[in-house]
């Protein structure tokens, strides 16, 4: 994993972490966002004053601070964005009802930004595996494409808002690098769903949401597949097919 691009945890600067984790290389500073923070901060104050410079609406908004940045290094999903827009990309809730992100496979995305108390990190596949680059974990940690899913659902679940990235990603070594040579994830990399209380809890809200209407034809197809696989009982991915299935059982 050396050839993936990881930055550490420096202050609040989580964005700027955030960003350079999911381009992988030091492309932004956090000079750079503050700069995107002051031009949307622009932009806001023109607004506002077209009501009235001298409207209370007015006095009152130029007495608050910035919603963009602070002193302490944290921006705005909205200073994020238009950092992303200078490489043509694009952020989309995972919630949206854009047809791009509508009941999509997770696993067939490219990356995710997430949020929870102004603290920003990204999902990202590289090579053809998926990593967390979150900038308080000491390393990148592999995540399987079985597992994706439940992640984002428990995270979710949790509070956090979650963002699909759109758009061509810079070239970065690490993509031809793991795809030669693919990162063996270690022994018990990932707990199994029937050991993680907060995992199966996630689970069990986002598949009562999903499974809400009575199962049709698509879904018993499912569920038969899923029994199926069952067979083979004997790694992380068919404990997560166990989980899955009961959770059916019961919605």
């Amino acid at each position: 994993m050396d050839s993936i691009f990881h930055e550490k945890q420096e202050g609040s600067l989580c964005a700027q972490h955030c960003l350079n984790s999911l381009l992988q290389g030091p492309y932004f500073t956090a000079v750079d966002l503050s700069v995107w923070g002051e031009k949307l901060d622009e932009e806001e104050r023109v607004r506002m004053a077209e009501s009235g410079e001298e409207s209370e609406e007015y006095r009152n908004f130029l007495k608050q601070p910035s919603g963009n940045m602070d002193d302490s290094g944290y921006f705005s999903i909205q200073v994020i964005s238009k950092a992303l827009q200078v490489w043509g990309l694009e952020i989309v809730p995972y919630t949206s009802a854009d047809e791009r992100v509508k009941d999509c496979d997770p696993s067939k995305m490219q990356a995710f930004i997430c949020n929870y108390q102004n603290h920003w990190f990204t999902i990202r596949k590289i090579g053809n595996q998926w990593f967390n680059l979150n900038s308080l974990l000491a390393r990148p940690v592999l995540i399987s494409d079985t597992y994706l899913a439940l992640f984002l659902a428990q995270l979710k679940n949790e509070g956090y808002s979650i963002f699909v990235v759109f758009g061509e990603l810079p070239p970065c070594t690490a993509d031809e690098v793991i795809r030669l040579n693919p990162v063996v994830p270690p022994i018990n990399n990932t707990p199994s769903c029937e050991e993680d209380p907060e995992l199966q809890a996630a689970l069990k809200l986002s598949l009562s949401q999903e499974f809400e209407e009575p199962a049709n034809s698509e879904e018993e197809e499912l569920q038969r597949a899923l029994m199926l696989s069952l067979s083979c009982d004997n790694d992380e991915e068919s404990n997560l097919r166990k989980a899955l299935l009961m959770s059916m059982d019961n919605a």
